[in-house]
């Protein structure tokens, strides 16, 4: 429940770093935008290539579909993807 309203916080959060791109807010917001949208960029690439990195020959892989809604969503498909590969016992 909580891990999908966080993708729609994260989709809310993309349309308006994104939208910052088309319709610029006034100055000094805009760069603070620009901004977050740089670290948002770099924070999810960085999680997608981690991810890749330390995952074992043996585990389970992901798939592009996976590796692009990782980049979208952040941490909140992390744990879901985490939840459906590696169930608490």
């Amino acid at each position: 429940m909580l891990i999908n309203f966080g993708r729609v916080v994260m989709v809310f959060i993309w349309v308006v770093l994104l939208l910052n791109l088309v319709h610029p807010a006034t100055k000094p917001l805009k760069y603070f935008i620009d901004v977050a949208l740089i670290f948002m960029v770099v924070m999810h690439g960085l999680q997608v290539v981690l991810l890749k990195a330390t995952q074992s020959s043996t585990g389970p892989k992901m798939t592009r579909k996976e590796e692009i809604k990782l980049f979208i969503f952040g941490v909140f498909e992390l744990l879901s993807w985490q939840k459906k590969h590696f169930p608490k016992k």
